[in-house]
């Protein structure tokens, strides 16, 4: 199976799109708008301080009748955020994922986010680690 950095490298957007605490939740919906993403790491300069995501959004803009435009970042993002590392593997970021009930994980290295992942980000891979492998063993069966 492969390792988080390895689907990192096959990722469409190299950089890893990011968000400043201070900046208005509406700026955060832009850019998650305009990567077509579902969350944001949370930097302060290099430093990671969360994550933000649609659900953090839902649960703590829209039903509690905040505004986007003035609420911040900070207030409404996931502060303690569960990292991977480049060399972590996939079941090993999915079990991580599905047993604490969360979607984006951000992979870290140095303490410097190096990207992020999300759930179906693994799970794609994991369905074209399963199909390579019935593949593999339908050859072997075959000869």
């Amino acid at each position: 199976m492969k390792t988080l950095q390895q689907l990192l490298d096959n990722k469409k957007y190299k950089e890893v799109i990011s968000i400043a605490p201070d900046r208005p939740v509406f700026d955060a919906l832009v850019i998650m708008a305009e990567y077509r993403i579902g969350a944001l790491v949370v930097l302060d300069g290099e430093q990671l301080v969360g994550i933000f995501s649609e659900r953090d959004y839902a649960r703590e803009v829209m039903l509690k009748g905040r505004s986007s435009k003035t609420t911040h970042i900070t207030d409404v993002m996931t502060h303690n955020v569960i990292c991977g590392k480049p060399d972590d593997t996939v079941e090993q970021a999915m079990t991580v994922m599905t047993s604490k009930n969360f979607r984006h994980l951000p992979v870290t290295q140095n303490n410097k986010v190096i990207g992020m992942l999300s759930l179906g980000d693994l799970a794609k891979e994991t369905i074209d680690y399963q199909q390579r492998l019935i593949k593999e063993l339908e050859s072997y069966i075959h000869h």
